[in-house]
């Protein structure tokens, strides 16, 4: 090994705690870089890839058959822009039932309305359809499931009772579209039997050859459209690009569309979600980085200024010098990185599984480009850190180096100060002070620079304390506010109604069969469930919802409605604009749903059930998550002027119960009365449901602030270090005076409690800001705009301890050297020059 090489491996094995305090730095970095960076380019990965192989749709647009011709429709093949379309495709919205039964799904079961397409191959210039199983349907009788069906596989039959002559289907295979442009693909005949239209042979392409505005009446009630476009990367591009096709139809003939874009961020949202906080941490991160590596190389050199000395006087040039001490930061920076990197990657699987899942794709994992680019980015800021202390170490002359040596650098430095500050008779509050605090309140004076640098460090440690509280706060806002209906402590389940997609239903004996009209789940009537509530005693107030599974316009597939009966504005979820349900044709819904539908508040959109429609204005945008946010919330009216019967009614209650209630009594209490009352309902505590991906969030939030405030702490931890090192002499002369072991930590502590707490002080404004930056940009990465109530999380009990956080951070960082100065004994300290 070299000379120079031995040099750099005793100061890396020399100085410990240095050493850890590099490897720390980088490795807290290079963890949460890793992590932000390639989450966002590897969870896009697995659908950018499908998108490019499949020829994914840019933007699929629905549109309504009575007012536009196929033959309109294929003519915008060359509106502007448009380099690729396919279509147009009758597609028809169904409600199936199963016909066999399996295991997990028996027959009779009616499932939700799904939305069919006409199309007569899988392959086109646009969206080629993945054939997962089975085979493409090529005749009447035949029909493909997208890969979500569930449990129906090839074989199984489903029931068609509400088209024209009640066909029966068999699955005949399973199908991916990456861009989702369909629940289920027949054949164009088949669609066309399907929506009881009266069609002559020719289909779609006869229509397409030879229609005309007038035939429009004798079309489909409904087309699908497929483009690929030359400029479709940001919104603004797919916002011209829809705007080019409604100006190549009659006005109203578009009644929705799906950009890729949203179909990406669906996919995707979870594992973006991730990226805004993990980029604000390994900012954070890397700038701290560079601060400690810059104090812990400072620091090496002062201390060591007598070496560096002895290594020119042995032949060392300046160069050489430089080189030594950027290496002796690199080599620990380096296994940091390396550390960081594996960290990144581990801590990176679990939510890029869930991306690939979604495609049906390898999990992949972090680009091997992001392993290489992110540390070796870290590093190069290491070294330009550790470069400038050490450019002062090869300035040093070998004479004066050898001369001062490394004892008692620090002695009388800042020597007025120190004593304006310490001397008895000066500012009359601090004369009241023991000496050893006053002596510890004059120390920053000595060591300005210094104390600017601790102050930094230990800012960015509290800095990070007061994001990562705020975001665990944000984030416990969410998980509360996240499902719909919260606020009640007591659900009421009344039976009836439609259940969530894949519900299973049981036929009733004597029902008439499999599909017979009287296969629903016992109901318990509302009205009396209603009267048992006002009756018993603890409850506060309630209200009913009822659940169906609906078309809704502008919306691919079948949307959950969610009706509301009765005084509900105080279980109300969160609003973002708008108001709350105050009237019949009224809905609210999520900015997702806003999205996906292309409207806003104020707009309306049309609810279809078996032929029947019902409009209702949207006057509110919510937050919530439940049903990935695309369930529509509207009143049990609307449901009735679809005419769903006895589905529009309640089939459960949401109950408050009055202060002072015992839950558990309540219950009881409650269902004997509902027994009593010979009603087949129940009542149970409302549990809540947490996300598991929130959970993964809190826990990587506390993980990287614990690293954050460890490193800003070590960073305070060698400064004071290096500092009693500097100043053992001045210690022991103390001692010798009769400053006892605990004034000696006192004044230790204090030469950095007061700038801990300032900087405390001006790193929790920093950090509300940080957080006021980073929150809105995890609503946007999931589609969602996030209410003031999850945003303003700051209030003065949350913020008082926050104040203290700089202080804590200074002060457990030096009370280890505080120790060591404490048991230094004074004739060793005496005779250290």
């Amino acid at each position: 090994m070299s000379a120079l090489g031995r040099v750099v491996r005793a100061g890396v094995g020399r100085r410990r705690v240095r050493t850890v305090v590099m490897v720390l730095t980088t490795l807290m970095a290079v963890t949460a870089s890793v992590l932000a960076v390639g989450l966002l380019v590897a969870a896009r990965a697995p659908f950018e890839r499908a998108f490019a192989e499949q020829r994914g749709a840019h933007l699929t647009g629905q549109f309504d058959g009575t007012k536009v011709t196929a033959a309109r429709l294929a003519a915008t093949a060359d509106a502007p822009g448009v380099t690729a379309a396919a279509g147009p495709f009758p597609v028809v919205p169904v409600r199936p039932r199963t016909v066999t039964g399996s295991e997990f799904l028996p027959a009779g079961v009616d499932l939700p309305p799904m939305t069919v397409v006409g199309r007569p191959e899988p392959g086109g210039p646009v969206d080629v359809i993945d054939l997962i199983e089975g085979e493409w349907a090529t005749r009447p009788g035949q029909i493909v499931l997208a890969g979500d069906a569930g449990p129906l596989r090839p074989g199984d039959r489903l029931a068609f009772p509400d088209a024209p002559g009640g066909p029966t289907l068999t699955v005949v295979g399973i199908a991916r579209s990456v861009t989702g442009t369909g629940e289920a693909w027949v054949t164009p005949g088949q669609a066309e039997a399907l929506a009881g239209e009266a069609r002559d042979a020719g289909g779609v392409g006869s229509a397409a050859e030879g229609g005309d505005a007038s035939g429009a009446q004798d079309g489909p009630t409904a087309y699908e459209m497929l483009y690929r476009f030359r400029q479709a990367a940001t919104e603004a591009d797919m916002t011209a690009a829809r705007a080019a096709i409604v100006a190549d139809v009659p006005e109203g003939a578009m009644s929705g569309a799906l950009s890729y874009l949203t179909v990406k961020q669906d996919e995707t949202a979870n594992a973006m979600a991730f990226v805004p906080f993990l980029a604000a941490f390994g900012v954070l991160g890397l700038c701290l980085s560079v601060l400690v590596i810059g104090i812990v190389v400072g620091g090496a050199v002062g201390a060591a200024t007598r070496r560096i000395g002895v290594l020119k006087a042995l032949g060392f040039t300046p160069a050489q010098v430089v080189r030594a001490y950027v290496a002796q930061a690199l080599v620990p920076a380096t296994v940091g990185s390396v550390l960081g990197v594996v960290l990144g990657n581990v801590l990176a699987l679990p939510v890029l599984n869930e991306v690939g899942e979604a495609f049906g794709a390898p999990a992949g994992g972090i680009p091997v480009w992001v392993d290489v680019v992110v540390p070796g980015a870290a590093l190069l800021m290491v070294a330009v850190a550790a470069v400038v202390p050490a450019l002062r170490a090869g300035r040093l002359r070998t004479v004066e180096a050898i001369a001062v040596g490394g004892g008692a650098g620090g002695a009388g430095r800042g020597g007025p100060e120190r004593r304006r500050v310490a001397r008895p008779f000066g500012a009359r509050p601090l004369s009241l002070l023991p000496p050893a605090i006053r002596l510890g309140l004059a120390h920053p004076f000595a060591r300005p620079a210094r104390s600017a640098t601790v102050a930094a460090a230990v800012a960015f440690g509290a800095l990070s304390v007061t994001f990562a509280v705020g975001l665990a706060l944000t984030l416990g806002a969410v998980q509360e506010s996240r499902m719909l209906d919260p606020a009640g402590s007591v659900v009421v389940e009344a039976g009836g109604g439609q259940g969530p997609p894949g519900a299973q239903v049981v036929p009733a004996e004597g029902a008439g069969g499999p599909g017979g009209p009287d296969d629903r789940p016992e109901r318990a009537d509302p009205e009396a469930v209603a009267t048992v509530l006002r009756d018993q005693q603890g409850t506060r107030r309630f209200y009913g919802t009822a659940q169906a599974q609906l078309a809704v316009s502008g919306v691919t597939g079948a949307t959950t409605v969610v009706a509301y009966e009765g005084d509900s504005a105080w279980g109300a979820p969160e609003m973002v604009s708008g108001h709350w349900l105050d009237g019949p044709g009224q809905a609210v819904v999520t900015a997702r749903f806003l999205t996906a539908a292309g409207i806003g508040v104020g707009d309306t959109v049309t609810l279809e059930e078996k032929g029947r429609r019902a409009t209702v204005r949207i006057v509110g945008e919510a937050f919530f998550t439940q049903d990935e946010g695309m369930a529509l919330l509207t009143s049990t009216a609307t449901l009735t002027e679809l005419g769903l019967g006895d589905e529009a009614l309640p089939g459960r209650f949401h109950v408050r119960t009055a202060s002072g209630t015992d839950p558990g009594q309540y219950l009881d209490t409650l269902n004997r009365g509902l027994d009593g009352a010979g009603l087949a309902a129940f009542a149970h505590a409302d549990s809540g449901n947490s996300s598991s991906v929130i959970v993964a969030m809190d826990a990587l939030i506390g993980m990287l602030t614990l690293m954050l405030v460890v490193v800003a702490g070590l960073g305070v931890l060698h400064t004071v270090v290096l500092d009693t090192r500097e100043r053992v002499r001045d210690l022991a002369v103390l001692k010798a005076l009769g400053m006892t072991p605990r004034q000696t930590v006192a004044m230790v502590v204090v030469s950095v409690a007061g700038v801990g707490l300032l900087a405390g002080l001006v790193a929790v404004p920093a950090g509300i800001a940080l957080h006021g930056i980073v929150t809105p940009f995890m609503g946007d990465a999931v589609g969602m705009n996030l209410p003031e109530t999850v945003l303003a999380v700051y209030d003065g009990p949350v913020l008082a301890p926050l104040a203290l956080g700089g202080l804590v951070i200074a002060v457990a960082g030096a009370l280890l050297p505080a120790g060591w100065a404490a048991g230094t004994r004074t004739a060793r300290g005496l005779r250290t020059e």
